[in-house]
């Protein structure tokens, strides 16, 4: 079992040895330190992972730094959460995990029940229309369609 505690909410210009050297002065004991970075510019996301030993000293990292103040912000830290699969949809086989499409009916079927669209009808932004774009992003998407 993996013991791993997530160290948020912090300033870009902390370093690994930095959080090695804050768990050094409180006696905390840690196995590593990873502080995640942009890959493109090697800039800090703000965020580490901190691996422990055991459940206890993962515990006493979270208790210490948990709520901490660091310059103007409080930092975050809990016990890290498994990583997210980077493929979406896919089943471990390497199939898709939706359901098999077939024939819906509006009982049901292998899709399930069938459900009615309602709502407003969806358009493409009309540049021309009455309300326009609402940001320079949305006026670049809208040229881009």
């Amino acid at each position: 079992m993996s013991f791993t505690v997530f160290l948020g909410n912090l300033p870009v210009w902390v370093t690994k040895d930095d959080i090695k050297s804050w768990l050094n002065a409180e006696n905390l004991v840690h196995d590593d330190v990873k502080v995640i970075r942009n890959p493109e510019t090697q800039e800090s996301k703000g965020f580490a992972f901190i691996d422990t030993p055991n459940s206890e000293e993962m515990n006493l990292i979270i208790r210490r730094f948990d709520r901490a103040p660091l310059e103007d912000r409080l930092l975050r830290a809990n016990q890290a959460q498994p990583p997210k699969s980077r493929t979406p949809g896919l089943a471990p086989s390497g199939q898709t995990s939706r359901a098999p499409v077939g024939p819906a009916s509006p009982t049901g079927g292998p899709t399930g029940p069938r459900r009615e669209r309602g709502g407003k009808k969806h358009r493409r932004p009309n540049q021309n229309g009455p309300q326009g774009p609402h940001s320079a992003f949305a006026e670049e998407l809208a040229k881009a369609l």
